[in-house]
């Protein structure tokens, strides 16, 4: 996991734990699950997921989870017994690690519309690198592809999202959606071009960039977005104890200022109830796409 969102985590702890005394809720250390690898998604997540979802709706165990296990998962794996949107009360998203067009510095290219004509002229000629097969950057390049009528080969990476940037960074693939939290370091050197963000806004450290809607792609605008979860049951004052907790930490100016430095963006909901229809939404697009490429996981 990246140093800022470790920070941001000791935070919520320190405010939780803060209450403790004051509050009938909580009155012991509130226990994160976090599923996912360190710089991504990484593996599935399902049993981090699942040891969550079967805790005690107690409000003492909560999970952080992200578009992979809990947007993407749910298509890949259906015979997996939990659902997301059935087996957890959503509390709020909390950032969103924008992904990023980006190709590497051998494409003579500087626009997404000069990536896509250049494309189109090499049809099955250039390679796109991602976490792997069910990677949240392999579905946004297929998505991608089918709204451009581009044709890329698939590059998936055994090591995550880490080896995904890699490759992109040493030309091995050319082209790929990647985190900015992955690549960020590597823009200004001059290795790897950033012809587009999937967000929806632009982002602080990059203003230049135009984001993916402002370029006619309307629904490329979620990244790796991450977000806290209770076991369906919590009780709803719980809940709202968490949302407000989990607010208050994420309006601190150095905990933005923090997660901003690694390319992530603060994105909170208005309230558990828009963020379960978040869910709804992410899931629906996510699967239906899931189905079009016909991938399924065991």
């Amino acid at each position: 996991m990246k140093t800022s969102m470790v920070i941001f985590l000791i935070s919520v702890s320190l405010v939780i734990v803060g209450v403790a005394y004051a509050q009938d809720y909580p009155t012991k250390p509130v226990r994160m699950i976090v599923p996912f690898a360190p710089g991504g998604a990484g593996a599935s997540g399902n049993i981090g997921v699942e040891v969550a979802a079967r805790a005690p709706a107690d409000g003492y165990t909560i999970l952080l989870g992200n578009i992979g296990t809990m947007a993407i998962n749910p298509g890949l794996f259906p015979k997996f017994p939990i659902h997301p949107v059935r087996d957890f009360v959503a509390v709020t998203e909390v950032v969103d690690v924008p992904t990023s067009l980006a190709v590497h510095s051998s494409v003579p290219v500087k626009t997404v519309k000069e990536f896509i004509e250049y494309a189109k002229a090499r049809p099955g000629k250039l390679n796109f690198g991602t976490a792997g097969p069910g990677s949240n950057g392999r579905f946004e390049m297929e998505l991608f592809m089918r709204q451009t009528g581009i044709d890329l080969v698939h590059v998936p990476y055994k090591g995550g999202a880490g080896a995904a940037a890699i490759g992109l960074l040493s030309g091995e693939v050319q082209c790929g959606f990647q985190t900015l939290a992955s690549i960020m370091a590597h823009v200004h050197s001059g290795k790897v071009r950033i012809l587009g963000i999937a967000a929806t806004k632009r982002v602080a450290a990059l203003p230049d960039i135009p984001i993916m809607p402002e370029l006619g792609y309307a629904n490329m605008k979620s990244g790796s977005w991450q977000g806290v979860y209770a076991p369906v049951g919590t009780p709803r004052p719980i809940v709202d104890k968490l949302f407000s907790t989990f607010i208050k930490v994420l309006s601190d100016p150095e905990v933005i200022k923090r997660l901003n430095s690694n390319g992530a963006e603060v994105v909170t909901s208005k309230s558990p109830d828009e963020f379960a229809v978040f869910m709804k939404t992410e899931n629906e697009k996510w699967g239906k796409l899931i189905k079009e490429v016909g991938v399924v996981m065991e």
